[in-house]
């Protein structure tokens, strides 16, 4: 398959609540966004987080984090590497600006419902942090995703992610990405 002739990375946002598969799909796709793309990385909040030692989860601080991490996202795509981050990034100021300051941006809205969520929680974090979005901490969900995957919980990662390469081909085609 040829690789896209661009200039400019792509970055594909993945948000969505704790816990609603984001890692899990990111992954995923990427050996395809790095097959049809071109040169790739995959980032994970988490990991983010941990490397740059940014241990602050109330909203101030998880403000703060997102400042950072559209910097770093720039920086990559600004350079012809395409992004996927996964991350909870659920407040509207970060994702507006990577609207506005990085020119090939995929915003990709995992959606899920917070109680099948907290009923699973597979990594505890809706049992053991005080500072958790969609809890403790207002969500402010995309109003206009390019992307929007409803994980109920009811299909397997192999169907959700058969149905997320789908809407990126034709999103990749729709924007001559």
């Amino acid at each position: 398959m040829k690789k896209l002739n661009k200039k400019k990375g792509i970055l594909f946002w993945i948000t969505g609540l704790s816990g609603s598969g984001k890692s899990t799909l990111a992954k995923r796709i990427f050996p395809y966004i790095k097959k049809k793309c071109g040169p790739s990385v995959y980032l994970d909040g988490d990991t983010m987080r941990k490397i740059l030692e940014l241990y602050d989860y109330s909203y101030r601080g998880r403000a703060s984090n997102l400042k950072k991490f559209n910097r770093i996202v720039k920086l990559l795509t600004d350079q012809g590497i395409n992004v996927v981050f996964s991350l909870i990034g659920l407040m509207n100021k970060p994702r507006a600006w990577n609207r506005k300051n990085i020119k090939k941006y995929v915003e990709i809205f995992i959606m899920s419902n917070v109680k099948k969520i907290i009923s699973i929680d597979k990594k505890n974090i809706y049992k053991k942090n005080k500072n958790v979005v969609g809890v403790t901490i207002k969500p402010q969900f995309p109003k206009k995703p390019d992307i929007i995957i409803n994980n109920t919980f009811d299909k397997s990662f192999k169907s959700l992610e058969t149905e997320l390469l789908m809407k990126i081909k034709k999103l990749l085609i729709k924007k001559r990405y």
